[in-house]
């Protein structure tokens, strides 16, 4: 059964700018995240990579229907799996699937997230 499904869109040059203060990267990625981010050599690879990571956590929160506020950037974690399909890794008491995408263009990032009880 379905339990919530959540959708965000995020510019890529609101992420350019931002990712100017490390204090947003800080707020944004977990250390597992952080280390992969600094891994990455391409600069515009390092901005999908962060607005992706900002969309997919926006959309688990609005699948959950709490939105950022109750749960926070660092409770939620979207990190690849072997073949590079992300998958977000997060503590919740209830146990549920979760189902999510993220995409790209020029100019946006979108993600969505299904979750299954």
């Amino acid at each position: 059964m379905i339990k919530g499904i959540g959708i965000d869109i995020i510019e890529l040059n609101r992420i350019k700018e931002s990712i100017k203060n490390d204090r947003f990267i800080d707020r944004i990625l977990t250390d597992v995240e952080k280390q992969k981010y600094t891994s990455i050599q391409s600069d515009q690879r390092k901005i999908e990579y962060i607005a992706g990571r900002f969309a997919a956590k926006e959309a688990f929160s609005k699948a959950m229907g709490t939105g950022i506020g109750k749960l926070s950037f660092q409770d939620i974690e979207v990190l690849n799996d072997g073949k590079g399909a992300p998958y977000i890794k997060v503590s919740l008491e209830e146990r549920m699937n979760i189902f999510v995408s993220i995409t790209h263009s020029r100019e946006y990032a979108v993600a969505q997230v299904v979750l299954e009880v």
